[in-house]
Formats: structure tokens, sequence, C-alpha cells
């Protein structure tokens, strides 16, 4: 089991795993996210080969059209 922070809160998920394998699992398939992992912005083409590991924090942001 490893501990993750997302979204500023402790997650536990039985192995490391790619981003998008976490995402996958979480239910979050909303097209329009942004997920950065250590403080550093993911390009969605590296979600299948970066590995989320111990310790990592991860923030997810679902874009939101609008404005005036």
């Amino acid at each position: 089991m490893i501990t993750l922070t997302v979204n500023g809160q402790p997650r536990q998920v039985p192995e490391p795993m790619t981003v998008a394998r976490f995402l996958q699992q979480s239910g979050i398939t909303h097209p329009f996210i942004a997920v950065a992992r250590n403080g550093d912005v993911l390009h969605r083409d590296e979600y299948d080969r970066v590995v989320v590991q111990n310790g990592d924090t991860l923030e997810i942001v679902r874009m939101v059209g609008g404005g005036g």
C-alpha cells in the first residue's frame, strides 16, 4: 500500500501505478483536467508513463468554461 496526497487529502492505493491508471481507478474521466505531480504540471501524453510513488502529491484540476 502506498500513500499519496491528492488535492490536499491523504489517499492510499495498493501499488505504484501510472497517472492514467490512477485517474481511471479514481473514476476521473473528464477530458479537460490538468494534473500536477509534486508541483510539476504533466502533459497529457505523460499520463501513461509517469508512475506515482509513495509520498507523491497530486493536484488534479478540472477545467471549466465560463466568463463574461
